[in-house]
């Protein structure tokens, strides 16, 4: 195939990656504003379908008991940490290895992200608003910025598609929409939230590159096929996956008294000071 017609290709790809999103956009920007038991079954359902495709990319068909104790399994997660129990993520991490070393490790990412989002809505939608809007620009503008500059390729083993100018341009996104959602919010930390924009930006591209790797290593394409331009929920949410973790535990470190964008350093080193004495008590 020659080079105009792969562009073209490229582009005509991008008409249901955007209407998807669109869809995609729609039904969590209501739930996340709606919070509650909307919020709550938005989570859990991308937790029960990431957990039936990550089964079905190691051979575990969700018709058979391990297939369905398995799905369970992430929806159980999620619901302990709806309902408050936040601690209990790591039994459900752990006690995951009754699959096997690839669906547990796979199954701890799910746990992980999902606990994340429910934890940053417990107040106000502005964290989990700006971790997802961090994420969807850092997403697209290295999509945008990869199609029109092109270059050299990031990791061409892994995802031969990435280039250097995409993750360049994703970092601008992630960057520019990081103080945008801050100012918007009147929370201040503005300053921060630029920071906080690109490690979020940069961790979002980290979970990008290293669902690429599983799937290349399973000689697979996609994840799914639910979301046309994007292929399945794995595949739309594996920069998600990575950077609301990352946001949780800011938040954590952070306290109710501040959003975790405006979190500096000191305030990291000071709460980890905390922790590190709790224990040593």
């Amino acid at each position: 195939m020659s080079t105009n017609a792969q562009d073209t290709s490229a582009w005509r790809d991008l008409r249901p990656r955007l209407m998807s999103a669109a869809v995609l956009v729609a039904v969590a920007g209501t739930c996340i504003g709606l919070g509650g038991l909307a919020y709550d079954a938005l989570i859990l359902g991308m937790m029960g379908g990431m957990a039936v495709e990550a089964a079905a990319l190691f051979g575990l068909s969700v018709k058979s008991w391990r297939g369905v104790l398995y799905l369970l399994w992430a929806v159980c997660a999620g619901l302990s940490a709806a309902t408050g129990h936040w601690a209990y993520f790591s039994v459900f991490c752990i006690s995951s290895l009754v699959f096997g070393a690839p669906l547990c490790a796979i199954m701890c990412v799910i746990i992980l992200a999902g606990t994340a989002l429910l934890w940053l809505r417990q107040g106000s939608f502005w964290p989990v608003l700006f971790v997802i809007t961090v994420v969807v620009a850092s997403d697209s503008s290295a999509y945008v910025a990869g199609r029109i500059f092109g270059g050299p390729k990031l990791a061409p083993r892994i995802s031969p598609g990435k280039t250097r100018s995409g993750a360049v341009g994703g970092l601008v996104g992630a960057v520019a929409t990081g103080g945008i959602v801050a100012t918007l919010s009147g929370l201040g930390g503005v300053g921060s939230a630029l920071v906080w924009g690109g490690i979020l930006g940069v961790s979002a591209q980290a979970g990008d590159l290293a669902e690429s790797a599983m799937k290349r290593a399973l000689g697979v394409k996609d994840s799914g096929k639910l979301l046309p331009g994007h292929g399945g929920l794995l595949d739309r949410f594996d920069g998600l996956v990575v950077a609301a973790p990352v946001a949780a535990l800011v938040s954590v470190c952070a306290g109710a008294s501040m959003p975790f964008w405006a979190a500096g350093a000191r305030t990291l080193l000071r709460a980890l000071a905390g922790h590190l004495s709790g224990w040593g008590q």
